[in-house]
């Protein structure tokens, strides 16, 4: 039976909820949370369909997410928290290149954006500062928008990547990952009419005529991420 003393410490600690699809990962930073002091897993899921579900039963204090999620992906999960759970934070925490990605999550309502890559130590750091009500990102992000800021041409628009939407970003990566329109539509849980209009446009966007060349851009764009991280 726990003492009063341990029930009050027990109440002192930040819940948080992960959404990861991947076991080993999820399982993985789940024990990394729960021998802190001052933070617990309080639910955990592996798909955004799941996710809304266990928030409400959970009631955390911030959710943990990955964009690359099966069937509707992490910056629509992150909306869908913004719009139903308003002062719930969330916290994307990736592989996936914080200078395309980052930018997105933070329009999308996350707080915080940080890879699965960075020391165990500025991971706890990101939970934390979120949990604060501050917002987290890299230095290398920070200099970056910085940069952006300060040599952003104004009146022209877009280019590259940035020309395209979230969902077509999704599409483009898994493009870029090998699969064809059909597994694309399995994966996102989309028509496959719907993949092919956002490959016309990604086409359009990137100035690109044929198939293999959006194919060969993607492929290329893909590897430079991997490369960089």
């Amino acid at each position: 039976m726990e003492t009063p003393l341990k029930t009050r410490n027990a109440r002192k600690k930040h819940r948080i909820f992960l959404v990861e699809d991947h076991p080993i990962t999820r399982q993985g930073f789940a024990l990394l949370l729960n021998r802190e002091d001052d933070l617990m897993v309080c639910g955990e899921t592996e798909t955004a369909a799941k996710a809304l579900s266990g928030i409400e039963l959970s009631k955390p204090d911030l959710v943990v997410v990955d964009i690359a999620l099966p069937g509707r992906d992490g910056l629509e999960l992150i909306k869908n928290i913004a719009t139903f759970h308003p002062r719930l934070p969330t916290l994307v925490i990736s592989t996936l290149d914080e200078s395309v990605y980052a930018k997105r999550a933070f329009q999308a309502g996350a707080k915080g954006y940080a890879m699965k890559q960075e020391p165990v130590e500025q991971l706890l750091m990101s939970v934390r500062q979120v949990l604060a009500g501050e917002v987290y990102m890299s230095e290398a992000m920070r200099k970056d928008l910085l940069l952006n800021i300060v040599h952003a041409p104004s009146g022209n628009p877009s280019t590259g990547i940035d020309r395209l939407s979230d969902r077509e970003v999704e599409v483009f990566r898994l493009i870029g990952e090998g699969l064809g329109t059909r597994h694309i539509a399995e994966r996102l849980s989309l028509s496959i009419s719907t993949i092919e209009t956002h490959r016309t446009h990604i086409k359009e966007k990137l100035g690109l005529e044929h198939a293999p060349d959006m194919v060969r851009h993607a492929v290329e764009w893909l590897h430079n991420q991997n490369f960089q991280h």
